[in-house]
């Protein structure tokens, strides 16, 4: 059992940054993948970004160059550090973990882009 937990996220102005942070309970170094995802209103979950194990990462197209997902192994957390946000970045931002075949999320933290 992973349990996570996102922080980070709030209020920023359009070009603004932000940094999410996802601690986990547990050692991440053998978890083979994390990733940010994202949900909208209206809107279906998403994802934003990955990373696994081997240090293979994968953006969605709409953040790329924009967002940059990293990893604390001694600090069993993953980072999200987001610049040149955009009011549709605006979303709740979740945490993700896959292992064993198991997925775990957390409970998401929101972040708004507006002026």
């Amino acid at each position: 059992q992973v349990q996570l937990v996102e922080s980070g996220g709030g209020l920023v102005q359009p070009g603004g940054s932000l940094r999410l942070s996802c601690a986990a309970s547990t050692s991440i170094f053998s978890i083979y993948a994390m990733g940010w995802y994202r949900q909208a209103p209206g809107k279906e979950r998403e994802l934003v970004a990955r990373l696994t194990s081997d240090g293979s990462t994968n953006y969605a197209n709409s953040v790329e160059f924009r967002f940059t997902i990293s990893r604390d192994n001694a600090k069993n957390t993953v980072y999200l550090q987001m610049n040149s946000l955009k009011p549709e970045d605006t979303a709740v931002y979740y945490c993700n973990a896959a292992q064993y075949g198991m997925t775990y999320w957390g409970k998401g933290t929101l972040v708004t882009v507006s002026s």
